[in-house]
């Protein structure tokens, strides 16, 4: 199917009529549209209802073409994709794994000039439509290998960006740098010649001490969560660079950021306290958990720990800008049926486990809660090894 074809009056007609509805059922009801290429129509509705609001410009703009969904999921969301424009710019960028394209068409916003470099072909064409109809013409894609665009780059970039894919030939999950593809530790010593800062991003999977054991000259590691997700980890490497990286958590809300700055002696040297739940209880968002900032956090806010492993902290006074979530303690339940029913008279509750030996649905079927309501318990154990439910009510 030609990207023309996707873009004649009538197929586009077509995808405006039938936009919310069922792809699947679309095609079963195929000889309906004899003249409508229903299986690449429904691919197209499919790949447009995942990208709704993954990034809404480009579902938006009119005349685009997605590719298939797995490349929609894998793509950078909107508000991850501008994030990173953010944080570097100059006059040439290299984006080595261009893919859909998003993060290409957002970083490209920070420079005068972008090469976009895809492997697929398809991508590719997909991408060099899309550019147009974006009104990117400070992007030129090119059609191979991250390795061959390096070995034919003359001149120095001003950044690299390299996404590497995190599956092998089988599409199974890889779990180290190195067996991502393109590898990037075999490349740095090349990329850190060709580029004057190298962006590179990862899955959240992937253990961050053990990439940076990997790589070298890392400046800064930014963690990237959107509404208690993470989404990426991002590792900045600068040539010229020697010392300690900063590690930066960012998390974006549906109407606010929450923002937490770090370093791993910071948090290897902080010494905290540790308490019995007082009138506040804290939970990190995915960023700082991800990040691995347990004391770091807790000596920002003048916190306590409740126990050295749950990662949750307590406080008198209440700390409106803690980049997690705020709830207020209403009481402390033994870890029975009839202590915590006889607190909770609706029955339902939503239930978070941090440092407890038993799961949400096991919880759930021992005490009897059901899901819902505006009451919180966390289920988790205290200073004293005692295990505890506290039931609160959200602030934030």
């Amino acid at each position: 199917m030609s990207v023309a074809s996707l873009l004649s009056p009538e197929v586009q007609a077509f995808m405006r009529v039938h936009a919310q509805d069922d792809p699947a059922k679309l095609v079963l009801a195929g000889h309906r549209y004899p003249s409508i290429p229903i299986k690449e129509v429904a691919a197209q509705l499919q790949a447009r209802q995942k990208a709704k609001h993954k990034f809404s410009e480009w579902h938006q703009a009119q005349g685009l073409i997605f590719p298939p969904v797995l490349s929609v999921e894998q793509a950078s969301s909107e508000v991850t994709a501008r994030y990173k424009s953010s944080l570097v710019s100059g006059n040439h960028l290299v984006d080595l794994t261009g893919g859909m394209g998003v993060d290409t068409f957002y970083l490209s916003q920070s420079f005068q000039q972008t090469d976009y470099v895809e492997q697929q072909t398809e991508l590719v064409a997909l991408a060099q439509h899309n550019f147009k109809e974006l009104d990117a013409r400070q992007i030129t894609t090119h059609h191979g290998s991250a390795e061959e665009f390096l070995d034919q780059m003359h001149s120095q970039a001003d950044c690299i960006y390299i996404d590497p894919a995190r599956r092998d030939a089988q599409q199974k999950k890889v779990f180290r740098l190195e067996d991502c593809s393109p590898d990037v530790v075999a490349l740095q010593e090349l990329l850190l010649t060709k580029g004057k800062q190298v962006l590179i991003k990862t899955a959240p999977l992937l253990d961050i001490q053990a990439v940076l054991l990997s790589l070298k000259c890392v400046e800064k590691v930014v963690v990237i969560a959107v509404n208690q997700e993470c989404k990426e980890v991002l590792y900045m490497q600068n040539p010229a660079f020697v010392g300690e990286n900063t590690i930066d958590t960012v998390h974006f809300l549906h109407d606010d950021v929450q923002e937490f700055n770090f370093s791993k002696s910071q948090e290897e040297s902080t010494q905290v306290n540790y308490a019995e739940p007082l009138d506040y209880l804290y939970e990190p968002n995915a960023a700082v958990l991800k990040a691995g900032a347990f004391k770091s956090v807790a000596k920002a806010f003048q916190l306590n720990k409740l126990h050295p492993n749950s990662h949750l902290y307590t406080s008198k006074v209440l700390d409106k800008h803690f980049p997690g979530r705020a709830f207020e303690v209403k009481s402390i339940s033994k870890y029975n049926r009839k202590s915590i029913r006889a607190l909770i008279p609706s029955g339902k509750a939503n239930i978070t486990v941090r440092n407890f030996p038993d799961s949400v649905q096991q919880i759930r079927k021992k005490t009897g809660l059901q899901e819902g309501g505006e009451t919180y318990v966390f289920a988790t154990t205290d200073i004293n090894n005692q295990l505890i439910l506290l039931v609160t009510e959200k602030i934030f």
